[in-house]
């Protein structure tokens, strides 16, 4: 009887384990979307975040890749320098080697200090150089985004869909509150851009320097005053992605978000429907003083 109930236990546990690890396996198959590269979801800033946002773009598994390699580098050099450090403590200290060599040059060593270092610097110019030129422009374009910024709020204008022109600026945060949007990040309105598409992207300015910057999809570029600079970017998956103005550019600084919708080429086709009734009669000037004189008064 002992036998028979020791047995029964057994099963029950076995089959509660059993039931368990099936709800796990259920919960990560049901995650597992949001994990793969083609489900970007929202990409923002997140507490205690160790390393940079997923990419989602050519240009940002680039920079990501530089930065990995770059970061190999200086760890290998860290640790032999921590070494040798190491090594002079314990065995050129005083106790240790009393009496010091009077030796003041090496002609191997001197040579191969200065080499080594000269090598290392060209290992990493060479991809430096390779990005910087990679992400300058695009030879083949789908489309162009002109992008205008202003103290303190962006203006999008998109000359290949018949000029369709809006401002973007900043959620007051009670609106983003209510309406459980992020603080400092999300717009009233936001850039819609399609997926698989190369954009080129033009960036200036009205009065003061800014930089459009939106880290998930490696783009950063100054906006300048009577300049017009040129990058590019292609979406990888659809999602949102938010950035910033990364140069100080005033007392409103900080609220002079970058949001991003990325969708298909059909709903960005029934987008360009609406955006065009939405924004027909609104005059992009008069918006853009609403919404400075809006931040003022807050």
């Amino acid at each position: 009887m002992n036998f028979l109930r020791r047995l029964t236990a057994a099963a029950k546990a076995t089959q509660g384990r059993v039931a368990k690890s099936g709800a796990a396996l259920s919960a990560a198959l049901l995650a597992l979307p949001l994990l793969l590269p083609g489900a970007a979801m929202a990409q923002q800033p997140h507490p205690w975040q160790m390393g940079m946002q997923q990419a989602f773009s050519p240009v940002a598994e680039d920079i990501h890749s530089l930065h990995n390699f770059v970061l190999i580098i200086i760890t290998v050099i860290t640790i032999f320098v921590g070494i040798l450090l190491l090594l002079v403590m314990l065995k050129f200290n005083r106790r240790a080697n009393p009496t010091p060599s009077q030796t003041s040059h090496h002609t191997g060593l001197e040579v191969a200090w200065t080499i080594i270092p000269a090598l290392i610097l060209v290992a990493i110019a060479i991809p430096s150089f390779r990005l910087v030129y990679k992400q300058d422009r695009t030879n083949e374009a789908d489309m162009t985004l002109k992008v205008i910024a202003h103290q303190w709020n962006w203006e999008y204008n998109y000359p290949d869909q018949g000029g369709l022109n809006f401002v973007s600026a900043v959620l007051p945060d009670d609106e983003a509150k209510k309406a459980g949007k992020l603080r400092l990040l999300d717009v009233d309105n936001e850039l819609v851009l399609p997926i698989g598409k190369n954009i080129r992207i033009l960036t200036s300015s009205t009065e003061v320097i800014h930089s459009f910057f939106i880290p998930s999809l490696g783009v950063q570029r100054y906006a300048i005053p009577g300049r017009t600079i040129e990058t590019w970017v292609r979406i990888t998956a659809p999602g949102t992605y938010y950035g910033q103005c990364n140069q100080i550019c005033g007392k409103d600084h900080a609220r002079m978000p970058i949001a991003v919708r990325a969708v298909s080429q059909q709903e960005f086709d029934a987008w360009l429907v609406d955006a065009k009734k939405k924004f027909a009669s609104g005059d992009p000037v008069a918006t853009r003083q609403l919404a400075a004189l809006d931040q003022i008064q807050r």
